[in-house]
């Protein structure tokens, strides 16, 4: 049995790993062979063959130094193989030379200290401020689930919070001492009568209808401050009003989360990215829209009409400006794509 299909079976009875996945492995080695046998080239040219045994009994795997691996990456770079395929490749001819090594057959992992070429930082996907618009423009409805999803929706746009920022609002304000019995001034909010005693908790995120504006915890438990927009306001003012007669309806639900499941429990994370998916669905957008969409859309719109990245920075809560200056990428794609769509030269005289 040769030292290849040896290697496969303990990764068969060690990690239990597929037929599927030790056929990869055998693919990914069967190059390693190429390389052992006839350098880079030979590598390169077997990588787009479905050859998947090496040519030689036994492939002189020591004769494969760190450099040979370094210029088989260069090749494979220059023929457009995608930096992820390189870097499993060479994951998997380091846990072979590992074993070779373990097995007293190599003296050195020639894999060990070679990297794979970096991946590019692929952009976050934004909807166009058409596609926005008509994902906001809510048929009439006053229902209690309707009245929640389009507040949920202008909030998200207006104020580029993360999904997990949205679903821990408060409906206002528990410093953690009173009960939700309680004073419920702000917002609107009128709490249970079934849930009054119950000690609430400190909250982390809340909307304040007062100051027009929502404070929340974000990674790393930096606290900010964001506005609130006069949309977003109007459709959070129905859905408040909506939630304080439903909550006296249903004493036992939980008054202190600002948006609220059918059950009376703060809203899951889930249960947001299915609502959000299937609205779209209904209005006809075609990208496929998740929550973290709507705060791309948010970032580049803003910078698109403020050009201030500083201010993102702030609204979005990045750490660094690095990450907020993503969203210029984002924005210099959609000029170049309706430049493209209408070039000057095109056009007819």
């Amino acid at each position: 049995m040769s030292q290849v299909e040896r290697y496969l079976q303990r990764l068969a009875a060690e990690r239990g790993c597929s037929p599927r996945t030790i056929a990869g492995y055998r693919a990914d080695l069967a190059i390693l062979a190429r390389l052992a046998e006839g350098g880079p080239a030979a590598a390169s040219s077997a990588a787009g063959s479905e050859e998947t045994r090496p040519t030689s009994a036994e492939p002189r795997w020591t004769s494969v130094g760190e450099h040979a691996l370094r210029r088989w990456i260069a090749a494979e770079s220059r023929a457009g193989r995608a930096p992820k395929s390189i870097a499993r490749r060479l994951s998997a001819w380091r846990g072979f030379y590992d074993w070779l090594s373990a097995e007293g057959l190599a003296a050195a992992n020639p894999a060990r200290g070679v990297r794979a070429p970096r991946a590019s930082k692929r952009l976050p996907k934004a909807l166009s401020p058409d596609q926005a618009a008509s994902l906001m423009q809510a048929a009439p409805a006053d229902d209690f689930e309707s009245l929640r999803d389009a507040a949920m929706l202008e909030l998200f746009y207006s104020s580029g919070l993360r999904l997990s920022e949205l679903t821990s609002l408060d409906a206002r304000y528990f410093d953690g001492r009173e009960t939700q019995g309680g004073s419920a001034a702000d917002a609107g909010v009128r709490t249970a009568g079934g849930a009054a005693g119950a000690p609430a908790s400190p909250s982390a995120s809340w909307y304040s209808a007062s100051e027009s504006e929502v404070t929340v915890t974000g990674k790393g438990g930096r606290r900010r401050t964001v506005p609130v927009g006069a949309l977003a306001r109007e459709a959070l003012g129905r859905w408040i009003a909506a939630r304080a007669d439903w909550l006296a309806a249903h004493p036992g639900a939980d008054p202190q989360p600002l948006f609220l499941s059918a059950k009376g429990r703060r809203l899951a994370n889930r249960t947001v990215q299915a609502r959000l998916r299937r609205l779209a669905i209904e209005r006809g957008i075609p990208a496929k829209v998740h929550p973290h969409v709507l705060r791309h859309s948010f970032a580049s719109h803003l910078l698109q009409s403020s050009g201030d990245l500083r201010a993102v920075q702030e609204l979005l809560g990045h750490a660094s400006i690095a990450t907020t200056q993503i969203y210029t990428s984002l924005d210099f794609q959609r000029l170049a794509a309706v430049y493209d769509a209408a070039p000057p030269r095109a056009r007819k005289r």
